[in-house]
């Protein structure tokens, strides 16, 4: 199972405010942290807040914050209300009619759910505030981003000339 960018940010974004307390942080701040374009994280935010997870406060001077503590956003259910579809292969989905020849015989789809259960018993485990550890202003916090690769070979033929 892979898991959507906008899970992905959406997780972020709780992270990103639960470091921030109760100060409020805005889409532009978070673009620039993350470097992701603020048109997308409109879209997260909008989701976020509608699902309960955050508060937004409109004009100047508004943000956004979390709308509950951080121990009581559980990652399981973020990661439930913000894919689209949970299922690894498409015979899982509730309601499936397809015309699977296997289907009488098939013993994979079993194993599938057990593992897609595994999965989310252990996000389950776990909340937002395990994410962030020791409180700390979100400034202190590096930004881990991807350098671009160098070719192997490449470095070594520059700094020998």
């Amino acid at each position: 199972m892979q898991l959507t960018r906008y899970t992905d940010y959406a997780l972020r974004v709780l992270i990103y405010l639960a470091h921030k307390e109760d100060e409020l942080a805005t889409i532009s701040e978070i673009s620039t942290a993350y470097g992701v374009s603020e048109n997308h994280l409109m879209k997260i935010v909008h989701g976020l807040a509608k699902h309960g997870y955050i508060t937004t406060l409109r004009g100047k001077g508004g943000g956004m914050r979390l709308a509950r503590p951080p121990e009581e956003i559980n990652l399981g259910e973020v990661v439930r209300s913000t894919e689209e579809t949970l299922h690894v292969v498409e015979c899982l989905a509730e309601g499936y009619e397809g015309g699977c020849r296997l289907a009488p015989t098939c013993r994979l789809k079993g194993v599938l759910q057990e593992a897609h259960d595994a999965f989310f018993q252990h996000l389950d485990r776990y909340t937002v505030k395990d994410l962030i550890g020791k409180r700390q202003t979100f400034s202190t916090i590096e930004l881990h981003r991807r350098q671009p690769r160098v070719a192997a070979g490449k470095d070594k033929a520059h700094s020998a000339a």
